[in-house]
């Protein structure tokens, strides 16, 4: 036998695979199958506004509600202007709304930003 008479040749067809070796012996193997168990894709309409949108409508209210949380926190702690520039009036600067409430606002505006972004669309 020459080395081309035992070189192994695979012939693919649609059930089947053949694996023929060009001496007496011939071996069938099944294919292979796939592992993957996801459910089908959504079709038409259903799947293009499934690309469009990464979160659902619930969702983006609640962050515009965050963002408008953040944007009023910020809002309370500007401001402290010195009515004259020679005094120095601590009451102006270090106010409760500018050191407790503000702070507390933005950060429950970050709260809800974190739900908005972690609910799951209905």
């Amino acid at each position: 036998m020459s080395s081309s008479d035992n070189k192994t040749k695979v012939v693919k067809t649609t059930k089947t695979v053949k694996v023929a070796k060009t001496g007496d012996d011939q071996k069938r193997v099944k294919p292979t199958k796939s592992r993957y168990k996801g459910g089908l894709k959504p079709k038409g309409k259903e799947r293009r506004l499934q690309s469009e949108f990464i979160f659902g409508k619930r969702s983006y209210m609640f962050m515009l509600l965050g963002f408008v949380l953040i944007v009023i926190g910020l809002v309370l702690m500007s401001g402290g202007r010195q009515p004259d520039p020679n005094t120095w009036e601590p009451d102006v600067i270090y106010s409760a709304r500018r050191i407790t409430l503000a702070p507390l606002v933005i950060l429950i505006g970050f709260g809800v930003e974190i739900y908005a972004i972690f609910t799951r669309p209905r």
